[in-house]
């Protein structure tokens, strides 16, 4: 997986749906992106990968992510 420079990526308000309020379609985005985040960290942690974790840290809270988000169980 690749990571982007942030300097070339798009402004905060034009990404994922993270960081901005009020789309409609921002919560479903938001769960699917929190749930890839959660699984790949979930993933690195069991490896053992501490520089996979980082770089997945560092993406969530680029995302608007808290960290302890990531190890948080999903809501039902």
């Amino acid at each position: 997986m690749a990571f982007h420079d942030s300097s070339s990526a798009a402004p905060a308000s034009s990404s994922v749906g993270l960081r901005g309020n009020g789309a409609a379609h921002s919560a479903p985005r938001r769960d699917a992106l929190l749930g890839s985040l959660r699984l790949r960290y979930g993933q690195a942690l069991e490896r053992g990968d501490r520089e996979a974790q980082l770089e997945i840290y560092r993406e969530a809270v680029y995302l608007g992510v808290q960290p302890e988000e990531l190890s948080r169980p999903a809501a039902a």
